[in-house]
């Protein structure tokens, strides 16, 4: 559902006040018996005020962006870790509960050297994780991708491993050698800015994970 307005009340104000200015100039025209001149310019300048306030609260209400609609994702929450360094575990929790608690993303999976080294949130149906064209080409180029509405793209069959009502996909790599997938609960919820962070924790992993021994994938 999406969140309710807190400036509802401020963009209808200009349409309120100009509208009531402008009936208040009209029944005082109709009630006047003998009409002056100063009387018929205030008028109109009144009626030209009442006509911009109107004008103006009709611009706010077409240009505020609107939030986006929120889903619950479907699945149960847990969070699966493969055997690796303590160090590489504690970057790992750290990364995704920071991704979890301060973005829309509500499901992630961590894929390194062709394993699925965490899965945080809530979890898919499946737990491997088999490259399609849209990981692979994360993996091959080393560039991110994102899916703003997940439902639009054709692609969205290879992320059977998210949530199946997972509205939005940031596929960042992680390096040379892996990618980091989230899954949000929102159509267009990332900014860039948070697009930046992002590839920022990925860089940051790329460096423990690439100074990590004994990674082995999670099982299931």
């Amino acid at each position: 559902m999406a969140k309710p307005d807190q400036n509802q009340f401020f963009r209808l104000l200009p349409i309120v006040v100009g509208a009531l200015g402008g009936t208040l100039l009209l029944l005082n025209r109709l009630l006047t018996a003998e009409l002056t001149d100063s009387q018929a310019r205030a008028d109109a300048l009144g009626i030209m005020m009442s006509a911009v306030l109107i004008l103006t609260g009709l611009l706010w209400q077409r240009i505020t962006p609107r939030s986006p609609d929120t889903v619950t994702l479907v699945g149960q929450e847990g969070f699966e870790m493969a055997p690796l360094s303590e160090a590489a575990q504690t970057e790992l929790a750290w990364a995704s509960h920071l991704l979890l608690t301060n973005t829309a993303t509500r499901s992630l999976v961590v894929f390194y050297q062709g394993q699925v080294l965490l899965r945080r949130g809530i979890l898919g149906q499946k737990s491997e994780v088999k490259p399609g064209a849209i990981l692979q080409r994360v993996l091959d180029k080393h560039k991110p991708v994102y899916l703003v509405d997940l439902k639009i793209y054709p692609g969205r069959i290879e992320f059977d491993y998210l949530p199946e009502n997972t509205q939005g996909v940031i596929v960042q790599p992680i390096g040379q050698e892996g990618a980091l997938i989230l899954a949000a609960n929102a159509p267009r919820s990332y900014t860039k800015q948070d697009e930046n962070w992002i590839a920022g924790i990925a860089d940051k992993l790329s460096v423990t994970l690439k100074n990590s021994t004994n990674i082995a994938p999670i099982s299931g």
